[in-house]
């Protein structure tokens, strides 16, 4: 792509061609609703591009190809939904531990289980928490819009590669099949130049290189693991989030994802009617932006959290502001769809009910 292009497409398949124009030049995934579009569009455009599409026998197979793809420093990526990622964690777990870069997006559906494939937020814990054993952390971006899934996607490659770890975009069934207008644009791409210092790609007369997550010698995985934990507070340089009318705000709401877009116009409503709301919406969820709100608290400001689940991000933006006070949460369940004049009802509730 030369010039920047607007078409009409769902979140889907924003990610399928922010792939491509990233420079994406592998696929491996398994299908499952609600992220169908994905590998459907990316099954076309990745061999009309110079890439390959591979369609795996299963979620764990699609994980394991990526590590290898990764570890030869290519540009690959999968996708999936909630279910698809628990069969990738073994692998995930891997490409954490031996830095191997991947891209992963997860559609997620309602759970736990098979659930349903209507929205949900219900991943939260396992995309920020690590999911897989031994405290491997991946870097965590959540669209809220079928824009950001493009921006983010094409971002994604660049920190995977930089931080030499899988990075993870979270979305849901609302952002993923929802149509919107979107830029289709050129990346600012960051060079993978780095890379050529530790993939696998021959041995050559250089001497011999080896990927591995296994530490024996006495004192070696907790050096590991001491290099990871300085990693992922490095990662912080790269933590950012949207910020709504919070500089005179007495109540901000916290939300993200599609949560995210709703809550944002049920503030403007509130704000219309002269209460002083504003709106956090964390895009990346790891790392968190703490410091951002414990600056909010350290002010005086009152916190109400939204989600699409019984409370997980809570548990975040209460440890961000332990100092200052506490949060309010009101969560919807996983499959009930809600407007902004549902949501603006727990704002003035938590305003103290005023009308």
């Amino acid at each position: 792509m030369s010039a920047d292009e607007r078409i009409l497409i769902k979140g889907n398949e924003a990610v399928a061609y922010a792939a491509v124009s990233a420079g994406c030049k592998c696929f491996f995934g398994y299908p499952i609703t609600p992220q169908n579009e994905i590998p459907e569009l990316l099954s076309r455009l990745l061999p009309e591009n110079g890439g390959q599409f591979v369609q795996a026998e299963s979620e764990v197979g699609s994980a394991n190809m990526l590590l290898g793809a990764g570890a030869c420093g290519v540009r690959a990526m999968t996708s999936t939904s909630g279910p698809g990622i628990d069969l990738m964690q073994e692998g995930i777990s891997y490409m954490v531990g031996s830095e191997i870069p991947a891209v992963i997006v997860n559609m997620s559906r309602g759970g736990p289980g098979l659930g349903s494939i209507d929205a949900s937020q219900g991943d939260y814990f396992q995309a920020t928490r690590g999911g897989s054993h031994g405290a491997g952390r991946t870097f965590v971006l959540a669209p809220s819009t079928c824009q950001e899934c493009y921006d983010m996607v094409q971002e994604a490659f660049d920190l995977a590669f930089k931080y030499r770890t899988p990075v993870l975009v979270l979305g849901d069934a609302i952002v993923g099949q929802i149509k919107e207008p979107v830029l289709r644009h050129p990346p600012v791409r960051q060079p993978d130049d780095k890379a050529s210092a530790w993939c696998l790609e021959g041995m050559g007369e250089r001497a011999p290189r080896l990927l591995k997550s296994v530490y024996l010698d006495d004192g070696a995985l907790a050096a590991r693991n001491e290099m990871l934990e300085a990693k992922y507070k490095a990662m912080r340089a790269d933590v950012r989030s949207e910020c709504v009318d919070v500089d005179d705000a007495e109540l901000v709401v916290v939300a993200f994802g599609s949560m995210g877009r709703i809550a944002r116009s049920a503030v403007q409503m509130a704000r219309a009617a002269g209460h002083k709301v504003g709106l956090v919406r964390p895009q990346t969820l790891f790392p968190f932006p703490s410091d951002l709100l414990d600056s909010l608290a350290a002010q005086g400001k009152r916190f109400l959290v939204i989600e699409q689940n019984a409370g997980q991000m809570v548990d975040d933006v209460r440890l961000a502001i332990r100092h200052h006070g506490d949060a309010d949460f009101y969560g919807v369940m996983p499959g009930i769809f809600v407007d902004a004049e549902e949501l603006l009802t727990p704002i003035l509730n938590c305003l103290g009910g005023v009308k």
